[in-house]
């Protein structure tokens, strides 16, 4: 059963424009040596960690949010950066850019943390993927009282796609079937 990663499925015009403004910045660092140098000394000025910009690949896993998390944790010094270069000022990401970002990232950060540690595994089954909706729709992914209405709306299309891909009958018969065969399992996520 193949899934495509949240990050590359939102479709919110914020998330859109903000994820835009991202791969653009990231885009100016990487064919700039020129600015990746002023970047490292920035970093080193503001006490930042030496990391480079990472970019998004649609074929990578969880690549947007690495690709969000690093921008935001260096955000300081890419507004210095680009701010001393009138061709780059527009990039300089807004308050409410980074407003958008940290909601994405809020969201997708716990599911990155979560598919690392099941690619982690040696054999990852079918009888995981039960367990794992569930986990999805009763605690990473259901909405707090203290997110944001983005948070929350990221929050409800990613379980909303979630529930759609698995609502078949026959998938689900096969995904209860090899969760109650599994003995770490059994009928735990199998409803009554």
């Amino acid at each position: 059963m193949r899934m495509q990663c949240f990050g590359h499925g939102m479709n919110d015009k914020r998330v859109t424009r903000a994820i835009s403004l991202c791969k653009r910045i990231v885009s100016c660092f990487w064919y700039s040596w020129k600015k990746r140098r002023h970047l490292a000394e920035v970093q080193i000025q503001l006490g930042l960690p030496s990391h480079q910009l990472i970019t998004e690949s649609a074929t990578r896993w969880g690549s947007r949010q690495q690709m969000i998390e690093r921008v935001l944790e260096q955000e300081g010094a890419l507004a210095k950066v680009l701010s001393n270069d009138k061709k780059t000022r527009h990039l300089v990401p807004t308050w409410q850019d980074l407003e958008v970002l940290e909601a994405v990232q809020k969201v997708l950060k716990p599911l990155q943390d979560f598919t690392d540690a099941l690619s982690g595994e040696e054999y990852v089954t079918l009888s995981y993927v039960k367990p794992v909706l569930h986990l999805f729709n009763d605690s990473l992914l259901a909405c707090e009282e203290g997110d944001s209405e983005l948070c929350k709306s990221i929050k409800t299309s990613i379980v909303e796609y979630l529930n759609r891909k698995y609502s078949d009958p026959a998938t689900t018969d096969l995904l209860e079937m090899a969760s109650f065969v599994d003995p770490r399992f059994r009928a735990t996520y199998i409803p009554s």
